[in-house]
């Protein structure tokens, strides 16, 4: 039986192993982040080292930021600190009132994560960097309103995020506390230290604003549930999401607007948080539809009803939505106009959703003449799916080779279509032509100067019937060699 009463994590530093953290009773004992192993365990001989996992916690910070999102859209995780630790950004402006006020808020935040392991420290205030300061080296976790300065004075130094090496230049000059700083003049400090130093300083006092950004894209609209009792069945999980989407949809009629990417959370008892996005081709508010988007990934989430695996709380958030008018109905229900294209969009997002965003593309118009670049492949949920697309001053053929194939033909004149061809070992002959069609690449690729794809294009039909469509590769000239051919596509 290992005794890990007193637990610490190493790591590998340019002096040898030192601790990267401590548990309560390893520091209790005298024990901290940077002491050497050896003289840690000289100091307590039943230590228990562990090596550190410095990928690992950096994926359960990210992952306690997300489980944060229960608070605010808006969390970040600040990363791995010093001392083992690891901070999350969380802006509660506007959520407080959700929970009561700020002291339940924190109240709340603080026994959550307690239940799930974690001791942790918290502060609130106007700026980020107030808020940074107090939660590690404050003694009161919220700061008032424009109380930063008061708040700051009586901190150490290390609250303003510098550099250690700068610590160190200003605790050898005797400025140890943040108040030591302000009694300074400010031009002094920049030139002695360099503008780190004021910059920190300024962005803590909210002199300057200091941007963030969030970890997940924030919602436009959202909405929640919270579950007394933690769920675990999918039917119950499947009922309240559906819920939550019909309050939703209210909401966004109300705003005149529809979804293009909806988003569920699923905030588990273990700190887990799952969640599922859906895409939309057009903007919808159409319930129904959505929710069979939603359903079918909420069926293929495994199935687990143990405790630690269940549900506490959702939250429905909209990523992305584009006005939407109002549409005429019909006396015997649903919309006049565009059935055809509304059909087509709902199973573009079923086999999106389904199979994958990349996997489901659709053909965008684009300005050439040649072919193979007259349409670009692209997701179908990119954009609005479009059911034609502005059609060639001649036929072109519903089936293109993936690149042209070369061709042997026989043409008695030189401008003439051929009157034989041999194609993949097999002779075909020509009993009707039609062309040429002459198409030539962009003059602005510098790839494909002018005159270099030159291409006269054939429409033939050979004595059985088939249709081809062929082209010679550059104009012809007497003194040149004789054309290349080849066959680019069938009519039939």
């Amino acid at each position: 039986m290992v005794n890990v009463a007193k637990l610490a994590a190493r790591g590998r530093s340019h002096t040898g192993l030192r601790l990267i953290a401590v548990n309560d009773a390893a520091a209790s004992a005298g024990l901290y982040p940077g002491k050497s192993l050896a003289d840690a365990r000289a100091l307590e001989p039943g230590l228990h080292a562990i090596d550190a996992d410095p990928v690992g916690d950096s994926r359960a910070l990210a992952g306690l930021a997300d489980w944060c999102g229960r608070y605010s859209p808006w969390t970040a995780a600040t990363g791995l600190e010093g001392d083992g630790s690891g901070g999350i950004w969380i802006d509660i402006s506007g959520c407080a009132h959700l929970f009561g006020d700020e002291a339940a808020l924190l109240a709340d935040l603080r026994g959550r994560l307690a239940r799930l392991g974690y001791s942790a420290r918290v502060g609130v205030a106007d700026t980020p960097g107030a808020a940074w300061a107090v939660a590690r080296y404050g003694h009161r976790a919220n700061v008032p309103a424009d109380g930063q300065e008061a708040a700051l004075r009586g901190l150490p130094i290390a609250g303003l995020r510098l550099p250690g090496a700068l610590i160190g230049d200003l605790d050898r000059l005797g400025l140890r506390q943040i108040g030591d700083l302000l009694a300074l003049p400010r031009g002094g400090l920049a030139a002695r230290f360099g503008s780190v130093l004021t910059q920190r300083l300024d962005q803590a006092l909210g002199r300057v604003t200091e941007p963030i950004s969030p970890r997940q894209p924030q919602p436009s609209l959202r909405v929640r549930m919270n579950f007394a009792d933690p769920v675990g069945r999918p039917e119950d999980i499947a009922a309240a999401a559906q819920q939550l989407l019909d309050v939703l949809m209210k909401k966004l009629d109300e705003l005149g607007r529809g979804v293009r990417r909806l988003m569920l959370t699923l905030n588990r008892s273990d700190g887990r948080v799952d969640t599922l996005e859906i895409r939309a081709n057009r903007a919808s508010r159409d319930a129904v539809h959505l929710w069979r988007l939603l359903e079918e990934k909420l069926a293929r989430m495994p199935e687990d009803t143990s405790e630690d695996n269940l549900v506490d709380l959702l939250i429905l958030g909209v990523l992305r939505s584009e006005p939407l008018a109002a549409r005429q109905t019909k006396l015997a229900g649903g919309h006049r106009g565009d059935a055809p294209q509304t059909a087509a969009a709902g199973l573009v997002d079923r086999l999106s959703n389904r199979l994958g965003g990349d996997r489901v593309v659709q053909f965008q118009a684009r300005e050439s003449h040649l072919p193979e670049r007259a349409q670009l492949a692209i997701p179908a949920l990119t954009g609005s799916l479009t059911t034609a697309h502005p059609a060639p001053e001649r036929p072109r053929p519903p089936r293109l080779l993936p690149r042209p194939e070369p061709i042997s033909a026989v043409a008695p004149v030189p401008d003439d279509p051929p009157v034989m061809f041999n194609w993949r070992g097999r002779r075909y002959r020509v009993a009707r032509a039609d062309g040429p069609e002459r198409l030539a690449a962009e003059w602005w690729r510098a790839t494909a100067p002018l005159g270099e794809e030159t291409r006269d294009y054939y429409q033939v039909e050979d004595d059985s019937g088939q249709r081809f469509w062929l082209y010679r590769a550059g104009p012809y000239e007497a003194d040149s060699a004789p054309p290349q051919w080849f066959l680019h596509g069938f009519f039939a």
